[in-house]
């Protein structure tokens, strides 16, 4: 299963969602600068759940914020964490929702008002809140014949009427489908406006307004308010700021794997300084070349025939997915080079999914540092304490898998997640379309530049699911998660459709 975006042709009462170039429905309200969001962690606490992180990373898989800053908070580990959520305030005047937030997909959408199958309530000890549009006084449906519609869809629909809102309709490849139409409202952000302080502002967003749902997305246990995507495309929000010359399309997460929590920031990031390699253009996800596996000293040879997207030996970077897949022609080899470390120890299987045995002592002291080389001399250093998990008391897990995923044209997928980027700081720097990394001290904090008056300010590390303070100013509400440790792989499928009155 391989990550896939396609349109397809629509029916007759159907219109092209396709890969949404949205554009900024109106300026933003504030003066350009850091922002800041609460971001919270879905699965806190639920060290019981570790088969539902793998089942959660095949659900991800399927369905496939110069400065904003992210509170953080929650663990990496498959034993501790899973996905990461932010509350964000949207409406006048504003309510808060909880949202996923995720790299691996684009469009912000909530679920409103008479949603069919939308969760009413959540798990995940989170109160959730249906966007109703009509108790927005900013709040402007968009119609089908507004040049933001026909945009879109890059040609007007047939049989639109001044009436006919504009549709949205998502369909994930476990199934799972949201569907309803675009409105534009204000969106609260804080900005950050010194060291370790925010304001809170609005900016005008246009975002999906779900009206039906289906499959998990109805009825999962850990059902959120919607979904915050930091993909590539147009739609997504941080194009929506960046278009209008508000905030530079540069994002970075550190997310904190020892203490919980960890940095999120939109905008330019000076300190500290990260070594990057380009990416693969004209991909939906964060490709990277990558060179070679090396597990203690010793380089694993990469097939040449297993890649796909071009024929480069390509990885997709993606922060929502919480553990890391490879193709079994190198999984097998690097399992093998890891444990010859141990050669005494016996490898039992846990929840019918997870490589386990039995060791005492320092996991870094006994086990190999694993590297993945990457085009510009870039490489990612993954320790024993980052890729092994302790499941209960003596019992440890390995955190890499055999990968299950293809590309379009049938071959393996290399999919590198939370689990080993956690404790670095990871930039993404889409004006550059480049993306770099370096390890870092996640409690610690960053210093990103304000793009306007060229002033530079700290951004801190929070923990919203500890009882720590944030970091963010005194007079500032927050608290903070990290960003999904789990932000999966997108695979969404947008597909054409009209809603019917």
């Amino acid at each position: 299963m391989g990550p896939a975006r396609s349109l397809t042709s629509p029916p007759a009462s159907a219109v092209a969602v396709a890969v949404v170039v949205l554009g900024l429905a109106a300026s933003l309200a504030a003066a350009e600068g850091n922002m800041v969001l609460q971001v919270h962690h879905r699965f806190r606490g639920r060290r019981h759940m570790l088969g539902a992180m793998r089942s959660h990373d095949a659900f991800r898989h399927g369905r496939l914020l110069s400065a904003v800053d992210l509170p953080l908070g929650g663990k990496g580990t498959p034993t501790d964490t899973g996905l990461y959520f932010a509350k964000i305030g949207i409406g006048t005047p504003s309510k808060d929702y909880y949202v996923q937030v995720d790299t691996g997909s684009d469009i912000l959408w909530v679920n409103c008002i008479g949603c069919d199958q939308c969760p009413k309530k959540s798990d995940l000890g989170v109160e959730l809140t249906l966007y109703d549009p009509n108790g927005s006084s900013t709040a402007d449906p968009i119609t089908c014949d507004q040049e933001l519609c026909i945009s879109t869809y890059n040609a007007a629909f047939p049989g639109c009427k001044p009436d006919v809102l504009c549709p949205f309709y998502v369909s994930y490849e476990d199934g799972s489908t949201t569907a309803g139409y675009f409105v534009e409202d204000n969106v609260q952000l804080d900005q950050v406006t010194g060291n370790l302080q925010a304001s809170s502002m609005n900016s005008s967003v246009t975002f999906g307004c779900a009206a039906k749902q289906s499959g998990g997305l109805g009825t999962s246990s850990e059902a959120l308010d919607g979904i915050l995507g930091f993909g590539q495309a147009n739609s997504s929000m941080l194009s929506q700021l960046a278009s209008s010359g508000k905030v530079k399309k540069v994002f970075a997460h550190c997310l904190d794997n020892t203490n919980g929590g960890g940095i999120f920031a939109i905008g330019e990031v000076v300190q500290p300084e990260v070594n990057t390699t380009a990416l693969v253009p004209n991909q939906a996800y964060y490709n990277v070349v990558m060179k070679a596996v090396e597990v203690g000293g010793d380089v694993i040879e990469l097939p040449t025939d297993i890649f796909g997207f071009g024929g480069e030996n390509e990885a997709i970077i993606d922060s929502g997915t919480t553990l890391a897949y490879l193709p079994g022609d190198i999984y097998s080899p690097l399992m093998e080079k890891i444990m010859a470390q141990q050669p005494g120890l016996d490898l039992h299987t846990v929840e019918e999914q997870f490589s386990c045995f039995k060791f005492v002592g320092s996991v870094d002291n006994g086990f190999p540092v694993v590297k993945f080389h990457f085009d510009g001399s870039l490489a990612l250093a993954v320790y024993p304490h980052d890729y092994l998990f302790r499941y209960h008391d003596d019992t440890w897990c390995v955190g890499f898998m055999s990968a299950e995923m293809q590309s379009e044209d049938g071959k393996d997928i290399t999919l590198l997640g939370d689990l080993v980027f956690s404790n670095k700081l990871v930039l993404y720097d889409l004006e550059n379309q480049t993306i770099g990394w370096a390890d870092y001290n996640c409690s610690s904090h960053i210093t990103v530049k304000d793009e306007k008056s060229g002033a530079t300010y700290s951004v801190g590390a929070h923990n919203i699911g500890s009882n720590s303070s944030h970091h963010i100013g005194s007079n500032s509400e927050l608290v903070s998660p990290r960003i999904s440790a789990v932000l999966l792989l997108l695979a969404a499928v947008l597909y054409n459709f009209m809603l019917y009155a």
